[in-house]
């Protein structure tokens, strides 16, 4: 099992919501060690911030521990809470509907559960250095796709 602890700022961007959208994550242990950053022409911001996500969890061996720092009290709620009736209910919601990004929550969940993971929520737009880091990269991906 992988003892060195690997801490994940993530971030998403959507200008519209629905519209062109970007996301961002930036892996530190001691120093920033990778950041990747990409977007989508048509999704929303929640889409954003899972993909940021997902795209980080990618990354890593399986066993590794994790902390995912992330503004998005949807993600943290989701994954360690909601989850857990919708898998029950066969990614039923509560409101008798099929659980909005569905694709995406299935996908973060097999993710997650390779992994030793804390989930972390920070203050968006409250002066958290790396925080600013990832919002600015994943705005610059949404605004790239503007004109498209």
């Amino acid at each position: 099992m992988n003892k060195d602890l690997i801490t994940v700022y993530t971030d998403g961007a959507c200008s519209g919501n629905p519209g062109p959208g970007g996301w961002a994550y930036i892996v530190f242990q001691k120093i920033i060690v990778r950041k990747d950053s990409g977007g989508e022409v048509k999704t929303t911001n929640n889409r954003m911030e899972m993909t940021a996500i997902i795209n980080a969890l990618k990354i890593f061996r399986k066993n590794s521990h994790i902390i995912i720092n992330t503004d998005s009290k949807y993600v943290i709620n989701g994954i360690t809470k909601w989850i857990i009736n919708w898998k029950k209910n066969n990614w039923v919601g509560s409101n008798k509907k099929k659980v909005k990004n569905c694709d995406l929550w299935k996908e973060l969940d097999y993710l997650k559960d390779r992994h030793e993971i804390k989930w972390q929520w920070i203050k968006g737009h409250s002066g958290e250095y790396m925080n600013e880091m990832v919002d600015k990269m994943a705005r610059k991906e949404s605004e790239k796709l503007q004109n498209f």
